[in-house]
């Protein structure tokens, strides 16, 4: 079985990415580091560390302090695919990502995208 390209991929070169979305929509780089802290534990140190050290995406979740035990509340579909249903755990988590920034990009308020 062939790995997914997005595991091998730079967290520092897709983060940049998750900012520009959110900026677009008038929301700002904290929030999505906010977002980003509750998903993985990372304080802002650490995350700025992971990007400066250009981690890829398996690495990166690794080294995750803790996935948010509420992580598995969160739900939808983000391209085309349905996150609950997602069965490799780092594809999950990596879909757990990108749903919770389209929810900020959305105009979804904090306090409900961190569940």
């Amino acid at each position: 079985m062939t790995r997914h390209k997005i595991f091998t991929t730079a967290f520092s070169k897709v983060y940049p990415l998750y900012v520009k979305k959110a900026e677009r929509k008038n929301r700002t780089k904290d929030e999505v580091d906010q977002i980003i802290r509750w998903l993985t534990g990372y304080s802002q140190v650490g995350l700025e560390k992971q990007i400066s050290q250009q981690n890829d995406f398996e690495s990166f979740f690794a080294q995750a302090p803790a996935i948010h035990p509420n992580a598995s509340l969160i739900k939808g579909v983000v391209c085309g695919v349905r996150v609950e249903e997602v069965e490799d755990p780092l594809m999950q988590q990596i879909r757990y990502l990108d749903k919770l920034i389209d929810e900020l990009a959305k105009g979804k308020a904090t306090e409900k995208i961190l569940r």
